[in-house]
């Protein structure tokens, strides 16, 4: 999987299936454009953190997937705790999404890469909506945004307000490791039989749930210094918990929830460990791009549009910052 994932790297997203589309690069530039320049990080989730730890399969998801990281074992996992955004100085309370980006390391040189939000749907499901909301956030001549751009693209994307209504009736987490985090798009896993299932996921931690308070506008780095300190006491814990779409449920549109009956009936394919944390200027996690098309056998991509976008567009942002930091190095010595 790891060959042909790459070949959206050339440009366009595949006309016969999403249409004309915006160029990866675009996007990127996009991105870019919604705050001053930061060579050598990434384009977006620019602030974050390494973690390391493993996934506990307890053999559940087998029934579901013949990937090999369904079979009960313990496989290595390397991660990355994020907020979006484009500016790594960006404060913490300035947030109201947490990420965390999983690499698992499976037999046979395979991986399975994925990245998770701690909202189980996105505000736009198409990449030239993605294109037109970060438009919308760009900074003017004063270094400021334009809010007449982004209520016009508000009026343009009803659909937006499904993320917004989510996130205003969901408090952000105090910390990146009380909040549970989705894969908001479906995937397809195959089974033994060569059944195909839509599936969602989601990671779900032991440690309960608690709101940002007041207490953390003082400190700008408030999540990566929490995870510090909470891993001195021992590892941190989430369950993998798969959830199987019906007959009627989207399959390839990430703003619309399925049904909630479909997370009670959900499958608890075992426990993700992570024990240790490292800054992402040196860490495990600083050179993964966790394309989420980097996929083992067993999980399929869905027709989701943004999937395709999302794995073109971090394959540019790592293009971009990998560039800079060889030039960084060269002038150095």
């Amino acid at each position: 999987m790891l060959g042909g994932v790459f070949a959206y790297v050339a440009g366009w997203f595949p006309r016969a299936t999403y249409g004309a589309q915006p160029r990866a690069q675009w996007i990127v530039d996009a991105f870019e454009a919604t705050t001053r320049p930061h060579p050598g990080f990434r384009r977006n989730h620019a602030k974050g953190i390494c973690v390391t730890g493993h996934f506990d399969s307890n053999g559940n998801g087998a029934a579901l997937s013949t990937a090999s990281v369904f079979e009960a074992g313990t496989y290595p996992v390397i991660g990355r705790f994020s907020a979006p955004g484009s500016n790594p100085s960006q404060a913490d309370a300035e947030s109201s999404v947490r990420s965390f980006a999983l690499l698992f390391s499976l037999p046979g040189d395979e991986q399975w890469r994925t990245g998770m939000n701690s909202a189980p749907i996105f505000a736009v499901g198409t990449p030239q909506a993605v294109f037109e909301q970060l438009s919308a956030r760009a900074l003017d001549a004063t270094g400021h945004q334009n809010p007449a751009h982004m209520a016009a693209f508000l009026r343009k994307h009803p659909e937006a307000q499904a993320f917004d209504a989510w996130v205003a009736a969901h408090p952000p987490s105090s910390a990146f490791f009380n909040a549970a985090y989705f894969s908001v798009d479906a995937f397809r896993f195959v089974d033994h039989e060569r059944r195909a299932q839509y599936v969602r996921w989601r990671v779900v931690p032991e440690t309960p749930y608690q709101q940002l308070g007041e207490d953390a506008e003082g400190d700008p780095d408030f999540l990566a210094h929490g995870l510090v300190k909470r891993l001195e006491q021992g590892p941190l814990r989430w369950r993998l918990m798969i959830s199987v779409a019906k007959p009627g449920d989207p399959v390839d549109d990430a703003t619309r929830q399925w049904p909630a009956q479909r997370d009670r009936d959900s499958i608890d394919a075992g426990t993700l460990v992570i024990d240790r944390a490292q800054s992402q200027i040196d860490g495990p996690c600083r050179d993964i791009n966790f394309d989420p098309l980097i996929l083992p056998q067993g999980i399929e991509a869905s027709n989701d549009p943004l999937l395709a976008a999302r794995s073109s567009a971090y394959a540019v942002s790592f293009a971009r910052r990998t560039k800079e930091e060889a030039r960084f190095s060269a002038a150095r010595n």
